[in-house]
């Protein structure tokens, strides 16, 4: 009943352009990043060249998100219309990367950067404009649901078309869904009318200052930098199953993202992130007593899934906009986002080290990272508002009443 009066709450009406965007944007990065990632790594060019190409990928990525968050002014409709068309163009001139030109190479790769980072930022703050702080879990739980799916089933068609297409299909065809987000954004707005007013601007160290942001930052650059650095030496240990335990995964982050996201509304949002830490240390700590065993493997694939659920709804999309509260949103985001982002190309430098690292040393130290990253989260305060946490509790309190009342009546 108390899942059925969260969705019932959320104006769906309001909520429904910045799902478009946010949607479509996770789905567009998140496919056409392993796509790009593979094209790289596929090259026949040697190693510093290919982690130059990812340098300058990372570096237009972090780069224009500052830029755009600190400095820019902007209607946030019209950018986000700009920012996915731009993206869509930029996308399908992926196509264009080769063995011979490696000047075309770092263009495509610095751009393909620009073209995600300079809108991320305003992405997600449209994102928490459009939601309330009651309802903003569920909508980010709902949100990545949705992602888990359509990007799972996406991945079981290019499994079976895999030898009837190319690489420059596979971007023509994530260019022509980047370009369909744009429609799409477009014909919502017009026909609702609906549009955002930017708030004024909001230093970072100002952000910095706030102990609140701090305490949910460290963990979360924590949990970042554990992930990716683990992240090559859990694939090579899957071997043969990395590519059908991702699936597995990702079906399980959409499950519990939505989970994640209706439970942070009802019970908080600090509960969901450090059951997220729990549920991650306990499946580095099962890789670390035997990380060859099969059962070993799927209990920390399931416990990685749920993990990253949570984390998805909450710490992705969700925390950032509640602890901005009424200021501007974009730098909040920013700040968030970089841990994760400037922490993926550490997958990048480990991969060629991959051999001399002990699995089980190296998932130990990751459950004891974990587990020493909660502490700061303890002393953390709770972005749900305590109001609705006892109005919650309270409405619990008097349905159980009512059902004592009925059966002793």
């Amino acid at each position: 009943m108390r899942f059925t009066e969260v969705f019932r709450s959320i104006d769906w009406k309001g909520f429904a352009p910045a799902l478009v965007v946010v949607l479509n944007t996770f789905i567009w990065y998140t496919l056409t990043y392993n796509t790009f990632s593979n094209t790289i790594n596929g090259l026949s060019i040697q190693v510093p060249w290919r982690l130059a190409l990812f340098s300058l990928y990372i570096l237009g990525t972090v780069g224009s998100a500052v830029i755009s968050a600190f400095f820019l002014k902007y209607r946030r409709e019209n950018f986000l219309l700009l920012w996915m068309l731009a993206g869509a163009i930029m996308t399908a001139m992926l196509s264009a990367i080769s063995d011979s030109n490696m000047v075309v190479n770092a263009s495509i790769s610095f751009f393909l950067g620009v073209s995600l980072g300079i809108g991320f930022p305003s992405c997600l703050a449209y994102f928490a404009e459009a939601t309330t702080v009651e309802t903003r879990g569920t909508c980010g739980g709902v949100t990545w649901g949705l992602v888990g799916i359509i990007i799972g089933i996406g991945t079981v068609l290019g499994a079976v078309l895999a030898a009837s297409i190319n690489i420059s299909s596979i971007f023509l065809t994530l260019a022509c869904w980047r370009a369909f987000g744009f429609v799409s954004l477009y014909l919502i707005i017009r026909r609702t009318g609906q549009f955002q007013q930017n708030l004024g601007s909001h230093v970072y160290t100002s952000v910095f200052r706030r102990r609140e942001v701090l305490l949910y930052v460290i963990p979360w650059i924590m949990v970042s930098l554990v992930n990716f650095i683990e992240a090559p030496i859990v694939q090579n240990l899957l071997g043969n199953l990395a590519d059908f335990m991702g699936l597995v995964e990702f079906s399980l982050i959409g499950f519990f993202a939505l989970l994640g996201g209706i439970l942070a509304d009802l019970v908080g949002r600090k509960r969901v992130i450090i059951s997220g830490f729990i549920m991650l240390g306990i499946g580095y700590a099962v890789l670390s007593f035997s990380s060859d065993l099969p059962l070993f493997q799927y209990i920390y694939t399931f416990c990685d899934g749920i993990a990253w659920g949570m984390f998805s709804s909450v710490f992705l999309i969700t925390l950032w906009g509640d602890l901005a509260q009424d200021r501007k949103k974009e730098k909040y985001y920013v700040i968030g986002g970089l841990p994760f982002l400037l922490s993926g190309f550490l997958s990048i430098l480990v991969k060629p080290y991959i051999g001399s690292i002990s699995p089980a040393e190296s998932f130990s130290l990751a459950s004891f990272f974990l587990f020493s990253a909660v502490l700061p989260l303890i002393y953390a305060p709770e972005t749900l508002p305590e109001k609705r946490v006892i109005e919650i509790e309270l409405k619990d309190y008097l349905k159980k009443a009512q059902k004592v009342r009925d059966k002793y009546s």
